[in-house]
């Protein structure tokens, strides 16, 4: 009996469309960074005191609201870049920053993140990525 041949990088295409949905839920998380620009403008109207031009209770909120947003898209954006080099077999150090970086957004992260970099950074994949380098 031949032992069955298993063609390298086989897991990729399914951790391109992890990292597709991965990116779709960041852009959904986006959504959290609005309730706090929301709630920001609403305290603009609450009881303002004293001599103040404007509260700096808002303030903060509008801040954190901006930077959620902000960090939100980002890693949205990043995370779609790799799957699209994922797709094409390039760009296997940008891929591996994206898949640590994604290790620091909670347990989905943490996951594909590992087993992304795991698949990488075996001999046959690599090989499959260096081969695309030299093409280009």
């Amino acid at each position: 009996m031949e032992p069955s041949r298993v063609e390298p990088g086989r897991n990729l295409e399914t951790y391109r469309i992890l990292f597709i949905i991965k990116g779709v839920l960041n852009l959904l998380i986006c959504f959290v960074g609005f309730i706090y620009l929301v709630m920001g403008v609403a305290f603009t109207n609450a009881g303002m005191h004293g001599d103040l031009p404007f509260n700096y209770f808002n303030l903060i909120f509008f801040i954190f609201g901006g930077i959620f947003i902000l960090f939100s898209i980002i890693m949205a954006v990043l995370t779609f870049l790799a799957a699209k080099y994922l797709n094409q077999r390039k760009n296997a150090t940008f891929i591996i920053v994206v898949s640590v970086i994604n290790c620091l957004t909670g347990i989905l992260g943490i996951v594909l993140g590992i087993l992304t970099i795991i698949e990488i950074q075996k001999p046959e994949v690599s090989a499959l990525f260096e081969a695309n380098k030299t093409k280009n």
